[in-house]
This record gives C-alpha cells, structure tokens and sequence, in this order.
C-alpha cells in the first residue's frame, strides 16, 4: 500500500497520510492532495507541505502509530491524521489566553 505524507502548516508535529491506491500510474501532479478529506479538517490542518512518499505493509514499523490502524484509515477513508504526541509543547507557540491581546 502507497500513500504520500503531508505535514501541517497549521500544528506542529501533525501529519496526513494520503492513500496512493493507484501509484505509479496515477498522476497525482498539480493537483490538490486533500482534495478527498472532509472541508473541517482541511481547515484545521492547514496548507499541506509534502514530507515523503512510503510503501507501507504490515511488517514495516512507524515511529508513532501502529502501521495497521494507518493502512485500515487508509482503505477505508483515504487519509490517516498522526496528532501531535500527547504533552507535546512548542515554545514558540503563544498560550491560548493570550492570543490577541
């Protein structure tokens, strides 16, 4: 199973997972990547920054999900969404109170 993994612009550490059910011959070139992921979840993760391409199989392991639960989201809906580690903090990021003062 082939999917391309997109990271967010909008959350750090937040990743999608893109089925490619047709690799190599579909031509996925200028064209949208959420283009089949639900409106609200686009919204919430921003514009896609392409990581890499992967060929997935039940034996290979991923850092932080269990690779059978992304090829079953895969098959089923399309995409996958690796959330951020819980307890995971950015510095950098503003606390929430704060926003707009």
């Amino acid at each position: 199973m082939h999917c391309d993994i997109y990271r967010s612009s909008k959350k750090d550490e937040m990743y999608i997972y893109i089925a490619r059910p047709d690799y190599p011959n579909d031509d996925t070139e200028g064209k949208d990547p959420l283009e089949n992921v639900p409106e609200s979840i686009c919204q919430a993760f921003g514009r896609p920054t392409f990581v890499m391409h992967l060929e997935l199989s039940q034996s290979r392991k991923l850092a932080r999900v269990n690779v059978l639960h992304v090829m079953d989201s895969l098959q089923t809906t399309g995409f996958f969404i690796q959330m951020p580690p819980e307890g995971f903090i950015n510095p950098t990021d503003e606390p929430e109170g704060l926003r707009g003062a």
